[in-house]
């Protein structure tokens, strides 16, 4: 066992919660590493866990965590040895707010030689989510349309150079303040989501036709629009219910709003609209080790080329873990918010 400094979710609750603790860590068991963290990465699925939203989180008091950036200091029994001191970045099953984390091999990556450690905790989470909506499920072509919402976030901005890559066309929603950024980052047309008309500025930017793809983190009464928005063959992707943390109720009644504003889907409603909706969740996929490795090859011939470039927005020390969470809640990032050991 060794002590280690970690954050911890010490009740439900704001940001205040959070708490840096020392923590026990055995030795490496079988089949996993330890590393000394440089970088971790915070995402808004831990902002849910610390307020009771996410169902998949373990109860206060806990440490959160889905992904590290750093060093490979011990391996378990049965790690092949090339694993040694490499430099890796790897996705973690909570507990990446630590100084220290063991992690099995089979979510290690190695890090590339051009990427910082905290340009690789930024990789992840956010990459490995928007392949899946953008590429896999999404299935976006050359030619076709995107809406991202939340175009600024990690994940925003990480499914923005994927479309980019693929040759189709980008909308996205943020706030005005963004827009000029967004624009310097390739997209198309900058939406004011704040506005009532933005559902008007989508359909006006497509020349009434609608959109291919559209990419949702936020949930509750968006997903019923952003279905009106789908053209013929159009797809509605789904990653977040962010709207759960806007409600100043009990938790479990903001739940329950989110769900009852969702919309039930008829299948032959789909048929005749030529319409799709599909949900991602990375948080379960842990048994799919091989597509998940399959589509880290191609994030990382992206960061190769030089077309995929993780952007960290601000990085926090651990005793402002605190602050690291109400930046993102008040949505000041453009891109990725880490915190440093």
């Amino acid at each position: 066992m060794s002590s280690v400094k970690q954050i911890w979710i010490t009740r439900y609750g704001g940001p205040e919660a959070l708490e840096v603790r020392e923590g026990q860590l055995p030795a490496p068991p079988a089949g996993q590493v330890t590393i000394a963290v440089k970088a971790a990465g915070v995402n808004f699925a831990d902002l849910m866990a610390r307020k009771g939203l996410y169902p998949d989180a373990p109860q206060p008091p806990c440490v959160v965590g889905y992904e590290v950036a750093g060093q490979v200091e011990a391996l378990g029994p049965g790690v092949e040895p090339k694993w040694r001191d490499k430099e890796v970045f790897a996705l973690t099953r909570f507990g990446g707010y630590s100084e220290k984390i063991n992690v099995p091999a089979n979510q290690l990556f190695e890090m590339p030689s051009q990427l910082t450690f905290q340009e690789a905790a930024a990789i992840p989470v956010n990459y490995l989510t928007a392949y899946q909506l953008v590429a896999v499920m999404g299935g976006l072509r050359a030619g076709e349309t995107v809406l991202i919402h939340n175009a600024g976030g990690g994940v925003g901005l990480a499914a923005l150079q994927l479309a980019r890559h693929i040759g189709a066309s980008t909308l996205g929603t943020a706030s005005p303040a963004k827009h000029a950024f967004l624009r310097e980052q390739g997209l198309d047309h900058a939406i004011d989501y704040r506005r009532k008309d933005w559902f008007d500025q989508v359909k006006a930017a497509t020349q009434g036709r609608g959109v291919d793809l559209i990419l949702d983190p936020i949930g509750g009464p968006l997903w019923r629009k952003n279905y009106r928005l789908l053209r013929p063959t159009g797809r509605l992707g789904a990653f977040g219910v962010s709207s759960a943390t806007e409600s100043k109720g009990p938790r479990l009644l903001s739940l329950l709003k989110v769900g009852l504003a969702a919309p039930w889907f008829n299948m032959i409603t789909l048929m005749n609209g030529n319409h799709g909706v599909f949900g991602v969740n990375l948080g379960h996929l842990w048994d799919e080790g091989e597509k998940i490795g399959g589509w880290m090859k191609s994030i990382l011939t992206g960061v190769k080329e030089g077309w995929i470039k993780p952007r960290v927005d601000k990085n926090f020390p651990f005793a402002q873990a605190g602050e690291a969470h109400r930046y993102i809640e008040e949505r000041r990032n453009t891109g990725k918010v880490l915190l440093a050991p």
